[in-house]
């Protein structure tokens, strides 16, 4: 029986909040809104012992402190972890508190067709697939001028940015080529590298840190979305895209495939500078292989849609709340 009057209470943990703009904000204010129908929703950035009929934590690691406090004080309320991306492919080979957050877990939600195959064996079976979503935008008349390229991802190793800095450097003599970068300086020698190459060639821009609406603005608005991390749980950035009627070039790692397909023809293999470089130029020179993309996403495109996620929302948490 829920300890709440009238709606179940959902405590949703993430380990960022609004000032961050990432990835896991931008999925737990989405998921309060989608959920807030049916039920109160509390998101905050730890549990400290607040009523709720059921936790939601995203990120295995970072939120363990919350779950293992969930775990001991509520043990038979349910507990839904979300591997959000380096718990999923990086935490849970090695790290004891990401470990114990999985075997704890009444419910894994992965966010791509493939995650549940980097759990270990002993827990896939409490895997659920939850695609997220993105409203869909009309697709934009864009310029035949040139072709405009955008990464959007804050600037720190794992999001592999010293990748696109080359391709931009090693493609500057292309003048129907250019390079629009979103995100902050995270890490601020990456920072102080994009800044000198904005510097240096003109035709790739640091944007730095927009807000969500500009930057779904000019995700389509460019020509192409290009994501090159090292590893996704998966990403945010490369739905809103497809949504928009923006084609992907994107690392080929799980996070990606995941979510595009495993026959998508815009993949390169991760740091594969030339590998990337071919496909810009392709996507520029090749109308054919250019609509050959957008087609492919647009085939994606229903798997994020937001009623699509809602759905599977509601649902996890239905049977989660049915089982107690």
């Amino acid at each position: 029986m829920s300890i709440s009057k009238h709606k179940p209470v959902i405590f949703l943990v993430t380990p960022a909040l609004h000032d961050a703009n990432n990835g896991n904000w931008q999925t737990a204010q989405r998921w309060a809104r989608m959920l807030a129908g049916k039920y109160s929703v509390n998101v905050q950035s730890s549990w400290a012992g607040e009523q709720a009929d059921v936790l939601i934590a995203l990120h295995a690691r970072r939120s363990a402190g919350s779950i293992d406090a969930w775990a001991r004080t509520v043990p038979k309320r349910p507990l839904v972890v979300v591997m959000t991306g380096t718990d999923l492919y990086r935490d849970i080979a090695t790290d004891v508190d990401a470990q114990r957050s999985l075997q704890r877990a009444d419910r894994l939600i992965v966010l791509q067709e493939l995650g549940g195959l980097a759990l270990p064996e002993s827990v896939r079976g409490k895997s659920v697939v939850c695609f997220q979503s993105a409203p869909a935008q009309q697709a934009r008349i864009k310029t035949k001028r040139h072709l405009r390229a955008l990464m959007v991802g804050h600037l720190r190793e794992v999001k592999s940015p010293q990748t696109f800095f080359s391709v931009a450097r090693t493609l500057r003599q292309r003048d129907d080529l250019r390079f629009d970068h979103i995100g902050a300086a995270l890490d601020p020698a990456l920072g102080e590298v994009a800044a000198a190459l904005a510097r240096e060639c003109p035709h790739y821009r640091w944007l730095g840190a927009l807000s969500h609406h500009e930057t779904r603005e000019r995700i389509s608005r460019a020509h192409v979305l290009v994501h090159t991390s090292r590893l996704e749980g998966g990403a945010h950035v490369v739905l809103e895209a497809v949504n928009s009627g923006t084609p992907v070039l994107a690392s080929r790692i799980d996070g990606n495939v995941g979510m595009l397909g495993v026959d998508y023809a815009g993949y390169f293999d991760w740091d594969d500078r030339a590998a990337l470089s071919s496909l810009l130029q392709r996507c520029r020179d090749d109308e054919a292989f250019f609509q050959h993309l957008r087609q492919q996403c647009a085939a994606r495109a229903p798997l994020f849609a937001p009623a699509r996620e809602k759905s599977t929302l509601l649902a996890i948490v239905a049977e989660c709340l049915s089982a107690v």
